[in-house]
């Protein structure tokens, strides 16, 4: 696949584990969302893309603690 920043043929995927926190004082009372997905990566200019499953997309919603 190819880079959407740099246009080359370098994309490596990696499985991802990571600990999304929400920012600001505010933050710190809010529990943050664990996401597991696949992340690709770009071995020439390090841009990385990820998509965040619909269950852990729908409890980063302002409002939504429905985890």
């Amino acid at each position: 696949m190819s880079c959407s920043r740099c246009g080359l043929d370098s994309q490596r995927t990696f499985s991802t584990e990571m600990n999304i926190h929400f920012s600001g004082r505010e933050g710190l009372d809010i529990p943050s969302v664990l996401v597991f997905t696949e992340v690709a990566v770009c071995l020439d200019c390090g841009r990385a893309e990820f998509e965040v499953p619909v269950r852990e997309l729908a409890a980063l919603v302002p409002g939504s603690r429905n985890m």
